[in-house]
């Protein structure tokens, strides 16, 4: 009796075994075959992957970003799961596959892992602003109060309404975040700006590598992976497909730069309704620095304007004036030399006529 027992216990321990054992080389075997292979294969998820294939980031892997079935526990394990039962069960809602706000930040912490000096910039300047810096901000909020249009620049992913973030919304505090644990999360994260799937061409080779002049000046250069994400229509709008700003000073056109990534920074940094420079957070050039991009002065993930003024100027001016000892705004935003709108007669008599 006790043989057969331990026959048959053998003879299950070894099928359960060998079920774990495939069952694993199955798992291992999907996160590790190419895309088209596995996640693609669901005909909901062919559009995305087809722009993937165009992006710079075709070498990448699906589970590198966006995790495994069980990455990230239950959670991953019941969302990986509801994707699968929806897509056999032909639901209406697996069309939709977009990220919510907690899979935007999972996201982030995969762009860390390859991009970390642009995390560390992007860390050091004002876009890494919280939603306890935006939405908790007493001098704002007491001249103005929240609205629903805040999260078009703050909080784009976020899936409620301003009633169900902040209270109370008024110009009279106290105000606190109805989900307190918000408080220490970004309101403008990486995919705020960069869609991962954009279509994007690797940077070319040099048709030479023996002669140094090919190696520079025959390589193409690459179009930025930016765009803007519209919370209205879920989705990102590339840089270069947005409308060239028209912008006045007085009645008079102000010429614009037409690098297309200055048109993201004024989505947000926009002037009033009538189009007037510096008007709003509108800080769109004037004057002797009229017609220059946002990027010739500000740092890309920083936004530091530090040393910028060298990028154009000596250290000294024909006009003998030490450009980095001026006091502009980047010094102090009372400053006279406001370098957004400054002219030449700010510091020069004007020639007389």
């Amino acid at each position: 009796m006790s043989r057969t027992y331990g026959r048959k216990s053998l003879i299950i321990i070894s099928a359960f075994a060998a079920i774990m054992l495939l069952l694993f080389a199955g798992y291992s075997g999907w996160n590790s075959a190419r895309p088209e292979r596995t996640c693609a294969s669901c005909h909901e998820i062919v559009p995305s992957m087809e722009i993937w294939q165009q992006s710079a980031h075709r070498e990448v892997m699906c589970v590198d970003c966006h995790g495994t079935a069980m990455g990230n526990g239950l959670h991953s394990l019941k969302e990986k799961s509801g994707m699968f039962f929806s897509h056999f069960l032909k639901e209406k809602e697996a069309a939709d596959v977009g990220l919510d706000e907690e899979g935007v930040l999972k996201i982030m912490q995969a762009c860390i892992q390859c991009h970390r000096d642009e995390y560390t910039s992007w860390q050091a300047g004002g876009h890494s602003a919280t939603y306890a810096d935006i939405f908790l901000n007493e001098k704002h909020n007491s001249m103005e109060r929240p609205y629903p249009d805040c999260f078009r620049c703050h909080g784009m992913y976020y899936e409620g309404t301003i009633k169900d973030l902040l209270e109370p919304l008024s110009t009279e505090g106290p105000w606190r975040l109805k989900e307190p644990e918000k408080a220490s999360h970004p309101v403008i994260p990486c995919l705020a700006c960069h869609p991962i799937h954009k279509e994007n061409e690797l940077m070319a080779h040099p048709s030479s590598m023996d002669e140094p002049f090919a190696i520079f000046y025959e390589r193409e250069e690459r179009e930025a992976l930016t765009g803007i994400y519209l919370r209205s229509d879920r989705m990102h709008l590339r840089a270069d497909m947005l409308r060239k700003p028209e912008i006045y000073n007085g009645e008079e056109p102000v010429l614009v730069s037409d690098d297309p990534l200055q048109r993201i920074c004024i989505q947000c940094h926009s002037p009033n309704w009538a189009h007037q420079a510096g008007s709003e957070d509108d800080r769109t050039p004037v004057g002797v620095h009229e017609g220059i991009s946002c990027r010739a002065c500000h740092r890309g993930h920083s936004n530091d304007p530090r040393n910028a003024c060298k990028t154009c100027h000596p250290a000294v001016t024909s006009c003998g004036l030490d450009v980095m000892t001026m006091n502009t705004t980047y010094f102090d935003r009372d400053s006279p030399n406001n370098i957004h709108s400054m002219s030449c007669t700010d510091c020069h008599d004007p020639i007389p006529y």
